[in-house]
This record gives C-alpha cells, sequence and structure tokens, in this order.
C-alpha cells in the first residue's frame, strides 16, 4: 500500500537544551531573548513537528518563557538545587525524554536536538541506531566541533536567523509569532504571497530530495502559517495561485506524478534574476568610488532604487547569499573585512 503524501512527511520532535542555545545565541549573536521562529521555519520546511519541549531553569529566562509558551512549546522546569548541578539534570532529563520519545511513539521519525554541547553525542549515536534521522541545531561559536559530524543534517542558528525575513519582510504571523503589517511600495498582500511562496520553495529545493511538488509546498507553506489560505489572496486554489506566479515568471510549472499536482521550480531562463544583478552592479558602482562598499546597509541602498526589492523574489534565502550569487557570476567582486567584521563589494 502506497503511503499518503502527509505519511511521507517527517514527523519531528523538537528538544532544546535552552540555556545553552540562549547564552550561546546572547554572547555569540547578540541575541536575547532566543528567537525560536527561524528555527520554526527550517523545520516546517523539512516535516510536521508533532513535539517541542524545551529544557531549563525557567526562572532565570522570564521572558523567554512568555514566548515560548506562545509559540506552543512545552517548557520542561529544572530548578537550581543545592549541592546538584543544574545543568547535568537537565542533559539527563532531555536524554530521557528522548529514548522514552523514540521507544513509546514509533510514528516520529526525527529528532531535532538544539544544542552544541558535545555530551549529546552519545544521544545522537543512539537515536540514529533506533534509525532516528537527527537534525541538530546549534549556535556556530558555542558548538563543539564533535557534534555537527555526528547528526544527519545539522543547522547552523547563526545561518537561520540570516535568512529569516525581517520584520518588513514577513509575509504573515504564524502560530506563537507577532509581526507588524508590512509596509512596502505597491501591493503589500502580492509581495507577502510571492516572498513565502519562494522562500518556502527555495528551502525545499536545497534539500535536494526530489522534485517539489505543489501539494508538497502547500503542506510545507501551511506548516510556517497554518492561517495561509489562497483564497484571502483572490485565488480558487492553489494551483490558480501557483499559475498566477508562473505567468509572472516568478515559478516554473511542470507536469507532475499525478493529475492536478504539477511539479514547482524556479525558472531557468531568469531575466528578472539578470536585472536585479544588473541592479546590484549599479548601486555598488555607484557607492564604491575608490573603496568597496559594506555589505551591511547596502540592501536598504537598492531598495532606494528599486522600492520593495527582496532577493527572496528570485529564490534567495538571504541578501548575503544573493551577493554570492552576483559574485558567482562576476557581476561584483566581495571581499571579507576582517577589521570591519564584514563583507565588502566592489565593481568587477
Amino acid at each position: 500500500m502506497t503511503a499518503s503524501p502527509d505519511e511521507r512527511d517527517e514527523r519531528i520532535a523538537l528538544l532544546l537544551d535552552y540555556e545553552n542555545l540562549a547564552i550561546g545565541a546572547r554572547e555569540g549573536l547578540g541575541v536575547s531573548p532566543f528567537d525560536l521562529g527561524p528555527v520554526a521555519d527550517a523545520l516546517a520546511v523539512r516535516g510536521r513537528v508533532v513535539a517541542r519541549r524545551a529544557y531549563a531553569d525557567w526562572s532565570s529566562f522570564d521572558d523567554d518563557r512568555r514566548l515560548l509558551a506562545r509559540a506552543q512549546v512545552e517548557l520542561i522546569d529544572i530548578p537550581q538545587r543545592l549541592g546538584g548541578s543544574r545543568k547535568n539534570s537537565a542533559d539527563i532529563k532531555m536524554a530521557v525524554d528522548a529514548i522514552e520519545i523514540a521507544y513509546e511513539r514509533s510514528w516520529v521519525t526525527t529528532f531535532a536536538i538544539g544544542t552544541g554541547d558535545s555530551d549529546f553525542t552519545p544521544l545522537v549515536h543512539k537515536l540514529r541506531e533506533l534509525d532516528k534521522r537527527v537534525i541538530g541545531i546549534g549556535v556556530a561559536s558555542s558548538t563543539s566541533r564533535l557534534l555537527p559530524p555526528a547528526c544527519d543534517e545539522f543547522l547552523y542558528y547563526d545561518r537561520l536567523v540570516e535568512a529569516a525575513p525581517t520584520a518588513a519582510e514577513e509575509p504573515a504571523p504564524a502560530v506563537g509569532k507577532t509581526a507588524e503589517p508590512a509596509e512596502t511600495d505597491g501591493t503589500p498582500d502580492d509581495e507577502a504571497v510571492d516572498r513565502l511562496v519562494t522562500r518556502t520553495l527555495s528551502g525545499l529545493a536545497r534539500r535536494g530530495d526530489g522534485p517539489v511538488l505543489a501539494s508538497r509546498l502547500k503542506r510545507a507553506i501551511l506548516r510556517q502559517d497554518p492561517t495561509f489560505d489562497e483564497a484571502e489572496h483572490g485565488f480558487r486554489g492553489f494551483g490558480e495561485l501557483l499559475r498566477h506566479l508562473a505567468d509572472r515568471r516568478i515559478v516554473a510549472l511542470g507536469e507532475g506524478s499525478a493529475h492536478g499536482d504539477p511539479e514547482v521550480s524556479f525558472p531557468v531562463d531568469e531575466p528578472a534574476e539578470d536585472d536585479a544583478f544588473r541592479l546590484l552592479a549599479d548601486v555598488v558602482g555607484e557607492l564604491a568610488r575608490g573603496g568597496g562598499v559594506p555589505l551591511s546597509g547596502l540592501k536598504d541602498q537598492v531598495r532606494k532604487r528599486r522600492p520593495g526589492f527582496s532577493e527572496k523574489t528570485y529564490g534567495f534565502a538571504s541578501f548575503l547569499s544573493f551577493a554570492k550569487a552576483a559574485r558567482a557570476r562576476g557581476v561584483v567582486r566581495m571581499e571579507w573585512d576582517e577589521a570591519a567584521g564584514d563583507w565588502r563589494l566592489s565593481p568587477a
């Protein structure tokens, strides 16, 4: 019997060594409180999160506790005890819960373990021995070098934050998130849908595990924003929305494995993308004038020339990825400035 599309989706248990992540994000990235949004979005592309648990002494994380509760995360409290080790208590509880889930909930196919601590490496090995896929999540500066190679996949939080949409670009608040309405020139609703579809399609395409069918794309979008409804944007169905995007050369549609479920990809011939690279080259050429242009703030300069510009429209997860693609195409030069801690771009 062939499994239904929903049955083929990964079912993910998310377990967070919260103190390790929160302190790592604060000290390594200056992010406080810890923002779960980029993690939730990355996992939504990969499958359905069926359990969310975070382990910490929550008396030390009041602000974080409220944000996580709104994001439907179960908070496992590990209070500090006199003469005991809170860290070891949290680690042991998280490991015990992971093994319990692995044995008692056979439908859980994947574990997302949020930590940079190498002490969890034996747990990762055991879960993989039990035929579970393991996705590690950690802050680069506080992640042990032993942990990522032990996992099937490792997501650095630094890159997830970099790829996350800004408040002005956020298409719609998902469960547990809050966002202000987008303020852009043009039609904000259309631009928000464009970004949501292209950002999700880009994430699915990067996984490289086969064609992205419309049904799979729709499920991934709903995992990020359960309130999404194409009818709210004037379309009778998701297929009609995709045809509208294909007419505008934002996506390309091909024949899928089943009638009415087309394959979705980005156009191979992308004149709009070439135009975006030329725009970047023009802005860099104007601003360079004897020196390189720092990457930070460059997107704002591009938007002064073209209001509403978003690299996600062209399938790039972040402006840095867009700039690197421009470098690869010989449109601009790009070098790391160690003193400034930033990339500098100059005309090719």
